[in-house]
C-alpha cells in the first residue's frame, strides 16, 4: 500500500542486537543527519568532520536520532570519514510530515520530508477515514527488524495539503515548534490586569514627560524598545533605552513563564509570527505603543555627541512614547526630509553614527548581506520577493540596542576593581561569539586566493577582523562579492548563550548580553531577572542551572532559525512555480560534485543545476578551489561566476528548485 519502496535494512541488524566494534576503534556518540537517498552523516558537537554512513550501516537509525557509532575508514570528498552505527541511543521526538493514506487493513503516512527516505506505517489503525488524504505529523516509535518500514503514530492532523495554513503548520511541526497556545496559557495571560497600578509607578523612575519614540518595521505589531532623548545643561545628552518590563508580568514558575521557557523564542515565518508570549502580552501590555503608559526596564546614559558614555543607570521605569516611526519615516528625516521629532531623530543619528564608527575601529566585522523578504497577500500567496537593505534608520536603533546590551553585561561581568583577579563575577547570561577556527580562516585564505585576494597574517583577533573588513570592502560590487561574503560568514563561529564570558568576536565587544528583546527571547528575561536580583544585593545564582538554560535557549534559537529559512524557501519555491520556463541572470552561489547552485540576481532565489542534466560537457569538481571544470570544453564555473539559467522544476514538498544552464550564454 505504501507508495515508494521502503528499503530493507541489512539482515545482520537484528532487533536489540549491537554491532561489536573492534577494540582499536573508539565508540563515539553523535546525531544522524539523513538524506532522501538513504545515506546519512553523523554530526558531533566537536569541531570534527561529519562521518558518512551508508544506508546499510545505519542500523535503522533515522534523521536526528542520537546514536553510537564507529569510524571505519578515512576518505576524501563528501566521505572524508566513513563509519557505521553500533546502537541507537535515543529516537528523535521531532515529527515528520506527510500524507495520510488509509486502506482496509493498514494506514500509512507518505513522507514528504527531504531527510526521510521511508514511508511510515501507523502502529494503530484508529484513524478517521475523514482524514484520509490530509497532511499529518507523525513520530517514529520503533523499527522492528522484520518490519519493511518504520512504525509510528500521528501527533497532529495538519489539514488539507497545499493550503497555506496547513503548509506553515507542517513546517512548524517538522521542527517541533508549536503554532498555538494551550487554553490554560491564554487564560493566565487574560487574568493579568491591563491598568497600571499608581502604586507601581511611584517606585519607578518617571520618563513620561521626556521625549520618547519607537522605530520599527512598518508591519511590526509589537514594539519592545523605545528611546528617549533629553538635552543636559552641560551640553551632553541623556539617552534612555527603554525595554518592555516583561518580567513584571511573567513571574518565575508561572504557567506563562514555563511556556515562554519551552518556546525560548518567537519564530518568524515568511507569512506570520509565532510569538513566545500570548498576544495580550506581546502586542498589548508589553508593546510600547504611542500615547500609552508602559512599564519598562531601562538603561539610561549620559553621553556626548561624539558617543562617549560618561555615566549609566539601570532600573525600572514608566514611560509614554510620543511617536511611533517606521524605518522608512525615520530614514526620510535622516536624509533631509521633514517630520515629527526631527531634532531628536537627527541627534540620535549623530550619536549612533559615532558609536558605529568606534565599534568598527575596535574590531567589529561588517557583514551587511541584504536580507531576502517574501511579500505575501492576505491568503499567504507570495506576490513579491525583494532584498531588504539596512540603512541609517536601522543602524540608529541597532547601535543603541548594542550599547545597552554591552553596558548591562559590563556592569555585571566586569570586576569593580581593575586587575583584581580575586574578584568573583556573578553568574550571568552572556551572548558570546568565539574567534574563528584557524582551519576555517586558512580555508578562506585559500578560497579568496583563486579570485586574486588575500587576508593579511594577523597577530591577534583585532587584526584579523580588520583584514576581513578590508576584504569585504574590496569585493563590494564585484561578481564574487556574494560568494566571498558567504564563505567569510561560514568561517565564523555561531553566537550562543553562555554563563562563561569569552566576549563577542563579531561585534568586537569584551562583554555582551541580550537585554533588549524580552518579548521574543527568553534569555533576555533571564538577564532582566538577574540584573534586578543583583541590583537588590542578591547573591550569585546557580551557574549550572543557568548554563543549562543557556544551552537550551541556544538550541531552540537554532531550530527557530531553521524553520524560518524553511518557510522562506517554501514561499520562494511557490513563487517560482509560476515562472517555470522563464530565463534569469544569476551568480553561482555554490558548487558541489553533484550540482551547481545559482542565485538569481533580482530576487536572490537559489536553485540547483544538476550536473547530470548538463549534456554539453562532463564536469569535474575541484574541492580546494570550489571549481567545476568541463573535460571537453575546459569551461570553468566557480563561486561568483555569471550565468543565465532557465527555471525547470519547482518541488514544493521538498522545497527544491531545479535550473538548467543556458549554455550558449554561460560565461567563464
Amino acid at each position: 500500500m505504501h507508495k515508494k519502496e521502503n528499503r530493507r535494512r541489512s539482515s545482520k541488524f537484528k532487533k536489540g542486537s549491537k554491532v561489536v566494534a573492534p577494540k582499536q576503534r573508539e565508540e563515539l556518540t553523535g546525531k544522524v543527519s539523513m538524506t532522501r537517498e538513504g545515506f546519512a552523516f553523523i554530526i558531533t558537537d566537536k569541531n570534527e568532520d561529519d562521518v558518512f554512513v551508508g544506508a546499510r550501516k545505519l542500523r535503522g537509525a533515522l534523521h536526528n536520532d542520537i546514536v553510537k557509532y564507529i569510524v571505519t575508514k578515512n576518505g576524501s570528498g563528501i566521505r572524508k570519514k566513513e563509519g557505521e552505527v553500533t546502537a541507537i541511543v535515543e529516537r528523535s521526538k521531532t515529527p515528520y510530515t506527510g500524507i495520510l493514506q488509509i486502506s482496509r487493513r493498514e494506514a500509512w503516512v507518505i513522507i514528504e520530508n527531504r531527510n526521510m527516505p521511508y514511508d511510515i506505517k501507523l502502529i494503530d489503525d484508529m484513524v478517521s477515514k475523514e482524514d484520509n488524504g490530509k497532511k499529518v505529523a507523525v513520530i517514529v516509535e520503533s523499527w522492528p527488524s522484520k518490519s519493511p518500514a518504520p512504525l509510528g503514530r500521528i501527533t497532529q492532523i495538519l489539514g488539507v495539503p497545499g493550503e497555506n495554513d496547513t503548509e506553515m503548520h507542517a513546517i512548524l511541526a517538522e521542527y517541533g515548534l508549536p503554532y498555538r497556545f494551550e487554553p490554560v496559557v491564554e487564560e493566565e495571560a487574560a487574568s493579568i490586569p491591563e491598568i497600571i497600578d499608581e502604586e507601581e509607578t511611584r517606585h519607578r523612575r518617571d520618563f513620561r514627560k521626556i521625549p520618547t519614540l519607537t522605530i520599527d518595521p512598518k508591519d511590526a505589531k509589537d514594539f519592545d524598545d523605545a528611546i528617549s532623548l533629553l538635552p543636559l545643561e552641560n551640553g551632553n545628552w541623556e539617552v534612555g533605552v527603554h525595554i518592555a518590563d516583561v518580567t513584571h508580568y511573567v513571574r518565575p514558575g508561572s504557567i506563562l513563564d514555563k511556556e515562554a521557557y519551552e518556546r525560548a523564542t518567537s519564530v518568524y515565518l515568511a507569512d506570520r509570527t509565532v510569538p513566545m508570549l500570548p498576544e495580550k502580552l506581546s502586542n498589548r501590555l508589553c508593546s510600547l505603543r504611542p500615547n500609552e503608559e508602559k512599564l519598562c526596564f531601562s538603561a539610561v546614559f549620559e553621553i556626548t555627541i561624539k558617543g562617549k558614555v560618561l555615566s549609566k543607570w539601570f532600573g525600572r521605569t514608566v514611560i509614554e512614547s510620543d511617536y511611533r516611526f517606521d524605518y522608512e519615516q525615520a530614514q526620510q528625516i535622516i536624509e533631509g526630509g521633514e517630520g515629527p521629532m526631527k531634532n531628536e531623530i537627527l541627534t540620535l543619528h549623530k550619536i549612533a553614527s559615532q558609536l558605529r564608527d568606534e565599534r568598527f575601529k575596535k574590531g567589529a566585522i561588517s557583514f551587511e548581506r541584504p536580507e531576502m523578504k517574501v511579500e505575501v497577500d492576505e491568503n499567504g500567496k507570495p506576490v513579491n520577493i525583494y532584498s531588504k537593505i539596512s540603512k541609517e534608520s536601522n543602524w540608529l536603533i541597532e547601535e543603541f540596542m548594542l550599547l545597552a546590551n554591552r553596558e548591562v553585561a559590563t556592569f555585571i561581568g566586569k570586576p569593580k576593581v581593575e586587575k583584581d583577579i580575586t574578584a568573583k563575577t556573578k553568574t550571568f547570561v552572556y551572548r558570546v561569539h568565539e574567534e574563528p577556527n584557524p582551519d576555517k580562516i586558512s580555508a578562506l585564505r585559500s578560497f579568496i586566493h583563486h579570485f586574486g585576494y588575500k587576508l593579511n597574517q594577523a597577530k591577534n583577533a583585532r587584526e584579523l577582523s580588520k583584514s576581513i573588513n578590508n576584504l569585504l570592502e574590496s569585493v563590494k560590487g564585484k561578481p564574487e562579492e556574494g560568494a566571498i561574503e558567504i564563505f567569510a560568514l561560514r568561517s565564523m563561529a555561531r553566537a550562543v548563550y553562555s554563563t562563561d564570558n569569552i566576549g563577542h568576536y563579531g561585534l568586537g565587544f569584551e562583554y555582551y548580553t541580550h537585554f533588549t528583546s524580552p518579548i521574543r527571547r527568553y534569555p533576555d528575561m533571564m538577564v532582566h531577572r538577574l540584573l534586578a536580583h543583583y541590583m537588590s544585593k542578591g547573591k550569585s545564582e546557580s551557574k549550572s542551572k543557568y548554563e543549562e538554560w543557556c544551552k537550551y535557549s541556544s538550541e531552540r534559537e537554532q531550530i527557530a532559525a531553521e524553520a524560518e529559512r524553511a518557510s522562506i524557501k517554501y514561499k520562494t519555491v511557490e513563487y517560482m512555480q509560476e515562472r517555470i520556463g522563464q530565463i534569469f541572470e544569476g551568480t553561482v552561489s555554490g558548487v558541489t560534485e553533484w550540482g551547481m547552485y545559482v542565485e538569481i540576481d533580482d530576487t536572490k532565489v537559489e536553485g540547483m543545476i544538476p550536473l547530470r542534466e548538463i549534456k554539453n560537457d562532463y564536469f569535474v569538481f575541484d574541492e580546494e578551489s570550489y571549481t567545476l571544470t568541463g573535460k571537453r570544453t575546459n569551461r570553468k564555473f566557480t563561486l561568483g561566476s555569471r550565468v543565465k539559467i532557465r527555471v525547470e522544476k519547482a518541488n514544493l514538498e521538498q522545497r527544491l528548485l531545479d535550473y538548467s544552464l543556458i549554455w550558449e550564454q554561460a560565461q567563464q
